[in-house]
């Protein structure tokens, strides 16, 4: 009778084994690289968005009649029925994609819009390279800090989120709020700008 061979179904076994915790590591890198890919496309996408409605404000600001004014909504970006024919400054509310609800927090100061912020607490990745309009969030430790605000030619921010120009409430800070008061009358900027 002639000898059975068995056969090494043991070693087999462990490379096998071996194969498939090598092919999870890999794929747990590939997906923190993914993750931070996507996290990119977003920061990208909230830069852009924010300017839409840095853009918005300041178009509303600039075609203001009389005295500039800032929008007391976000509503009113959207369709501004000052004028014979509605004024469309925003195209659309666009939505926070940092966030799971996708809401922006506006920032208002006497009771008018200056600006919109996402209330996301995480980290950035970006810290430089950031557009002229967008210097201030190279030091941002959340992307609540990224404020995309506009603010009239010759106003300063002050470290304390007060404006320094005449006109916008002197030492008001800018403070984020819920939304704003509707019928409120809008804080007036001199004309002469």
């Amino acid at each position: 009778m002639p000898a059975v061979r068995k056969r090494p179904f043991g070693l087999v076994l462990l490379a096998l084994l071996i194969m498939l915790i090598l092919v999870g590591v890999g794929a747990l890198g590939a997906a923190e690289v993914w993750s931070t890919t996507l996290k990119r496309e977003r920061e990208t996408e909230l830069l852009f968005i924010g300017n839409q409605y840095r853009r918005a404000i300041q178009e509303y600001w600039k075609m203001s009649p009389g005295r500039r004014a800032y929008p007391p909504s976000v509503d009113i970006l959207l369709t501004d029925n000052r004028f014979p024919n509605p004024v469309h400054h925003l195209r659309r509310v666009y939505r926070d994609p940092m966030t799971d609800t996708g809401e922006f927090e506006p920032i208002m100061q006497a009771n008018a819009m200056v600006g919109v912020h996402s209330v996301s607490t995480d980290a950035p990745i970006k810290h430089a390279g950031f557009p002229p309009w967008a210097q201030q969030f190279q030091n941002a430790e959340s992307y609540a800090q990224w404020q995309f605000i506009f603010l009239p030619p010759g106003a300063q921010l002050s470290p304390n989120g007060a404006t320094q120009q005449p006109g916008i409430n002197q030492g008001s800070p800018l403070t984020p709020s819920q939304g704003p008061a509707p019928g409120v009358p809008v804080p007036q900027v001199p004309s002469g700008r």
